[in-house]
């Protein structure tokens, strides 16, 4: 029961956090189209690591 009450406050606290930083974003201007692009091409680096098995690692 004790696990299960530590569990269920960390998830709580990450919920408000997320929320909170969510929030401040939603108040800021911000570039998307710039953070979409980075991210795109964040997720096409890994698809592609994850597709031809090459890496520098």
């Amino acid at each position: 029961m004790l696990r299960f009450m530590f569990i269920v406050a960390v998830l709580l606290f990450f919920v408000a956090v997320a929320v909170a930083i969510f929030r401040s974003i939603r108040a800021a201007r911000l570039d998307w189209t710039g953070i979409l692009f980075a991210a795109g091409f964040v997720a096409l680096a890994f698809y592609l690591r994850h597709v031809t098995g090459m890496s520098l690692l």
